[in-house]
């Protein structure tokens, strides 16, 4: 359960598409001047170096991140692109932000946020990142800690719900955490990402959570080959309730994005 370090696949074009509409959704949510909680249920590290072993090893950024900005595949406004670009003067060329860092790029002094992260070296990565950004860090099931601290206060806000799904339970546990999150909060955007597998595993658990009948749904999923020969995740979606406005533009903006690969 502790093992998955998101290194070996930061950058790819799941994360192009999870960090992409994520800016886009937080950006929006950030034009109004009331405060907002932002919530993290797998954080990962947070900050990533592209040219790392690890990631180097798989080539998955080289076939994500860096083909979308060789061929110049999203706009320079871009709230994505704008946060890469601020999180690279920092960090370096090659630094890469996991979606806590972007979504603290895209966020005000008056926001907050949560993050949970279990495995003790990424929980370590990610404490030490965020610290600067007055994030509440904590190594916690995430799962739990979002139905700690909701509903937040501020209430007004989104959770990104991002697991690894090496635990395959989580395919039946995401449906009842997410109705048990939008009793308590519902107001809340709720974000859940999902790979697309060659074996369908993520279908019924989108089945059990279109069933629910929940608000304002999106369901956005694109499709890519594999990062390499067996391979099982051949693309990836977001889930998300309470859609913010404009968030289905930017989602058929991104299909036209992936289908010029």
């Amino acid at each position: 359960m502790l093992s998955y370090q998101h290194i070996y696949h930061a950058g790819n074009l799941a994360d192009v598409q999870k960090h992409a509409l994520l800016c886009a959704m937080l950006g929006y949510m950030t034009q109004k001047e009331k405060p907002l909680t932002y919530l993290e249920t797998h954080a990962g590290r947070g900050l990533y170096q592209l040219d790392a072993p690890e990631a180097v090893k798989t080539g998955e950024a080289a076939a994500g991140i860096d083909l979308i900005e060789a061929q110049g595949l999203l706009p320079a406004d871009h709230p994505y692109v704008q946060a890469l670009a601020r999180v690279r003067s920092v960090h370096g060329a090659r630094a890469y932000p996991g979606s806590p860092l972007l979504a603290a790029e895209c966020l005000r002094p008056q926001d907050k946020m949560y993050l949970a992260e279990l495995h003790p070296q990424e929980y370590a990565g990610l404490d030490y990142v965020m610290s600067a950004f007055g994030a509440h860090v904590v190594r916690q099931d995430g799962f739990a800690m979002a139905q700690a601290v909701t509903p937040p206060e501020p209430r007004r806000g989104m959770v990104l719900i991002d697991p690894s799904y090496e635990v395959k339970a989580d395919y039946d546990t995401i449906p009842r955490v997410i109705a048990q999150l939008h009793r308590k909060w519902n107001v809340g955007v709720i974000a859940l990402w999902y790979p697309i597998l060659t074996s369908g595993a993520h279908l019924p658990m989108l089945a059990a959570l279109e069933a629910q009948e929940l608000p304002k749904v999106l369901r956005h999923e694109v499709r890519f080959p594999p990062a390499r020969d067996g391979h099982r995740m051949v693309g990836s979606g977001l889930f998300v309730v309470n859609t913010p406005y404009g968030t289905q533009e930017e989602a058929a903006r991104l299909s036209t994005v992936f289908s010029a690969l």
